[in-house]
């Protein structure tokens, strides 16, 4: 059986975040493009090539809602996991966003070992 390397795409603004989480992720066997550029992450986004994104929630120019729903328009079936630092809740989440398809978020900080655990579930789901 052949093994083929998860590929993600990682975007936040802050350049720190996506370098430890890039450094971390290819060193657990990941294969990881990492933007702090919203508008160039979806400039630069390949329909069918990646196995997940993971996507800050606020970011200048662009925040991530507004980012999932340009990349759910060049792929329908893109998935997408949401990076905050702040507390999510799922119940008023949906209110403001009722169409939005969004199962996953992952809390800052969040330890690599913890976020490889996340996104093999995210990318099995």
């Amino acid at each position: 059986m052949l093994w083929v390397m998860k590929k993600l795409m990682i975007v936040d603004d802050e350049p720190d975040i996506t370098a430890v989480l890039k450094r971390g992720l290819e060193q657990n066997g990941f294969t990881v493009d990492a933007f702090n550029d919203p508008q160039q992450a979806l400039s630069k986004f390949k329909p069918g090539y990646y196995d997940l994104l993971i996507v800050d929630v606020r970011m200048p120019k662009l925040n991530g809602f507004d980012l999932y729903r340009a990349l759910k328009r060049k792929d329908d079936n893109v998935k997408v996991c949401f990076l905050t630092a702040f507390e999510i809740y799922y119940d008023e989440f949906r209110k403001v966003f009722p169409k939005l398809d969004v199962k996953h978020f992952i809390r800052k900080p969040i330890g690599i070992s913890d976020l490889v655990k996340q996104i093999n579930a995210s990318i099995e789901s």
